[in-house]
């Protein structure tokens, strides 16, 4: 027999020891590693394949009136979701869902792309579904696993007022929305956010905390019961926000203003609350709940009304005439201005090379600042206002809150401009403008813009000597301070006294809106605003005293011309309703 001679070195047999050995150490550690050092990842895992962990959204808080009427409410629809790693045939299981609830195949596979999320975790691919879809679908059960549905509370709108602006709207979170936000792991694809209004500002308090529940599943992921370890968690509704408004007062001015473009604002004078709030035109609120057709959307986009738009946030206008109190109060704290001394006004004014007329052309003769507050004669205040320089001025109407942003708690809300030199001068060059633009800014024209809100916050301040709080929407005990203008308690009750005349004296030009009943005392101010875009702006602010509360109304009408004319007919009425909620008298 031949034998072979061991061909092996010595140094290649230890070598492949080594090897061997280096093998099953590495073998061990990895061991180790997964199933002691990684054991809760794997664990976690695993667990994926034994456990379903289901979501139940929670209710959004309701929105209520102040006295506890239900403006915004919750309704139950279902969604209907897949678990990618149960789904096997998912074509043939999309055709049948197609079928079975309407919906095209097409868009049941775009939202199964859209919320896709991994294979263990639920994907939405239609919502709104009713109680018959649902049956039908639960006839199909043994077609669909991996196909599930759950209760979703959706927003509803059971008043009788619209509130859109104020109320806002809510959106799904897809996955561009959720990258946006500080806190996304509070919210899965498809839930609902707050997107504009209160639904926005008070987010946190109305999204409330979802549920989880636990369920074990077998090797072809059939539930085969609850999850005994794992404690489920229910869902935790939102809070309920209680607003300022008023149901009746709000139902009154979205009447009043029915078909006209502009805005009406009510609120408690000293408060700040706000009791009712309209941009006109407005939308339906229900138009966001719910599934909404392209061509409608579309049609609301390329309204020229602009529905969407907030006006008494984002509305910027020119003030006119309401803003002469800003003037008044200016002229009155100079040490040597006296009140009683009187001005010609023949219609016009020349100033330079620069004709200024006044409103009524006929003139209106000798006058002083009473008179001419009362009648809003505009060549007396083109005249005094030469005493004081532009940035005087301006501080005054920043004083009063102009300019600046009163703290809404909405949001969305403009800033408005005030005019002084630097602004004058960045806009025009310092050498192309002159004090004649002071005499525009002083009857509210020229550069000057408000919001019809920053207005309301100047009415609430004149109503109360000062003392107002900021205007708000929602109760609550903390409110940030408002603006306390400086001014003497002569200048004030001058300024009472004049918005009295435009109402109670026959030649005022707010006398359209005086109720004339006993108990009850209507100061205001009425505004024709020149617009550069077309007609003229009509314009009232005012508030009504009935000797324990005072309440104040802003009344602005897009294009619709005289304030005195049109405006404050439009005040008397909410002045009206105002009488009927404070229980004084009742007026047929």
């Amino acid at each position: 027999m031949l034998k072979a001679d061991n061909v092996v070195s010595f140094t290649q047999y230890i070598f492949a020891g080594i090897f061997a050995w280096l093998i099953i150490i590495i073998l061990i550690v990895r061991y180790f590693q997964i199933q002691v050092l990684d054991n809760d990842s794997y664990s976690i895992k695993a667990n994926s394949n034994r456990i379903r962990k289901i979501t139940e959204t929670a209710p959004r808080g309701l929105i209520l009136d102040r006295n506890g009427q239900i403006l915004v409410d919750n309704y139950p629809t279902y969604v209907l979701t897949a678990i990618p790693w149960e789904l096997s045939d998912k074509e043939e299981k999309f055709s049948i869902i197609s079928d079975v609830i309407g919906l095209n195949k097409i868009k049941v596979e775009e939202n199964y792309k859209k919320y896709y999320r991994g294979r263990f975790n639920q994907v939405r691919i239609a919502k709104d579904l009713n109680f018959t879809q649902i049956s039908r679908l639960e006839e199909n059960r043994i077609d669909l696993q991996g196909i599930y549905y759950e209760y979703y509370p959706e927003r509803y709108f059971p008043s009788i007022i619209r509130g859109s602006h104020i109320f806002g709207n809510v959106k799904e979170v897809d996955r561009e929305i959720r990258n946006s936000l500080k806190n996304k792991e509070n919210y899965e694809l498809g839930d609902m956010i707050g997107w504009s209004g209160i639904e926005k500002e008070y987010e946190t308090y109305l999204k409330g905390n979802r549920g989880i529940y636990f369920y074990e599943v077998d090797a072809l992921g059939r539930e085969v019961g609850h999850l005994n370890d794992l404690e489920p968690q229910e869902p935790i509704p939102g809070e309920n926000i209680i607003t300022t408004l008023n149901l009746e007062i709000q139902n009154k001015i979205e009447k009043i203003i029915k078909d006209k473009k502009g805005v009406l604002l009510v609120s408690e004078s000293l408060s700040g609350e706000i009791l009712a709030a309209v941009s006109s035109p407005d939308y339906d609120p229900e138009l966001f709940t719910g599934l909404i057709l392209e061509s409608t959307w579309r049609e609301i986009l390329d309204n020229p009304d602009k529905p969407l738009l907030n006006r008494y946030l984002q509305g910027l206008y020119p003030p006119g005439s309401i803003v002469k109190m800003i003037t008044q109060a200016a002229l009155m704290e100079i040490a040597d201005f006296d009140p009683s001394t009187t001005y010609s006004c023949e219609g016009s004014y020349q100033f330079g090379d620069r004709l200024f007329g006044c409103w009524w052309h006929e003139g209106h003769g000798k006058i002083n600042m009473s008179s001419a507050m009362m009648v809003s004669c505009d060549v007396y205040f083109y005249k005094a206002i030469q005493l004081l320089e532009l940035d005087q001025l301006a501080g005054v109407f920043r004083n009063f809150g102009f300019g600046e942003l009163t703290g809404i708690d909405i949001p969305g809300e403009a800033k408005g401009i005030v005019p002084d030199k630097a602004y004058m001068n960045k806009k025009h060059g310092r050498y192309n403008w002159s004090k004649g633009a002071l005499l525009n800014i002083c009857i509210g024209q020229g550069e000057i813009l408000s919001t019809p809100m920053q207005v309301l916050n100047f009415t609430n301040l004149l109503a109360t000597r000062g003392q107002a709080m900021r205007p708000h929407f929602v109760m609550k005990e903390n409110h940030n301070e408002n603006l306390k203008p400086s001014i003497s308690n002569n200048t004030w009750d001058q300024i009472i006294m004049d918005m009295a005349l435009v109402i109670s004296d026959e030649n005022g030009t707010g006398k359209n809106a005086a109720l004339n009943l006993p108990g009850i005392s209507i100061f205001g101010k009425t505004g024709t605003a020149e617009n550069n875009h077309g007609d003229s702006h009509a314009w009232f602010i005012g508030w009504l005293d009935n000797g324990q509360e005072k309440y104040s109304v802003v009344v602005l009408l897009e294009n619709a011309g005289s304030g005195g004319k049109i405006a404050a007919p439009i005040a008397k009425e909410i002045f009206q309703a105002l009488v009927i909620k404070s229980n004084k008298l009742t007026i047929n």
